[in-house]
């Protein structure tokens, strides 16, 4: 096998990225700390056509050289709103017809792996400090959690690593 050269993997433009259909998909991240863990989410939600990345409390926004290490540019492509309040986000994703999901460990949570998704829906997922998760007050806001099954001896992944699985999931119950 040969690995494609970067002319053959036929990338679109950011210009051309920006008026692409994307996913009525967005990704709020709330009180996120790491700009490597910021940056893959953009590099991630680019990859995957989510519609915007809503960055939350003390989550740091472009440009920022950091962001930009691990983003890849993303951060030109992607859109993304500013809120000082996550709650705020949630009240305005909803107000705009979004189903808000935190991505959390709680009571009565929905394996990601089991979450049935309607295309053409509004989905919105929420992604927590990388120490401290979803604030409470922001879980109470959503209409449901989504945990990833966990089966070590770890109780968490990477924020940017869920990002990663749970874009991907959403990306293949929605377009694919």
């Amino acid at each position: 096998m040969k690995k494609k050269s970067i002319l053959e993997l036929d990338r679109l433009s950011t210009e051309q990225y920006q008026q692409v259909d994307k996913l009525s998909f967005v990704v709020v991240l709330d009180n996120v700390r790491s700009l490597n863990n910021i940056g893959s989410v953009f590099r991630t939600s680019d990859a995957f056509l989510v519609e915007e990345i809503y960055l939350c409390g003390i989550t740091a926004t472009p440009p920022h050289t950091d962001i930009h290490k691990t983003a890849l540019g993303a951060e030109n492509s992607v859109k993304w709103s500013y809120f000082a309040d996550t709650v705020e986000a949630v009240d305005k994703l909803h107000s705009l017809g979004y189903t808000v999901y935190s991505i959390e460990q709680v009571v009565n949570s929905i394996p990601l792996h089991t979450i049935q998704l309607q295309k053409g829906h509004k989905y919105a997922v929420i992604l927590g400090n990388e120490v401290k998760g979803v604030q409470q007050v922001v879980v109470d806001k959503c209409d449901g959690c989504i945990e990833i099954p966990q089966y070590g001896t770890k109780h968490s992944l990477n924020v940017s690593v869920t990002a990663g699985l749970v874009i991907w999931d959403f990306f293949k119950k929605l377009k694919l």
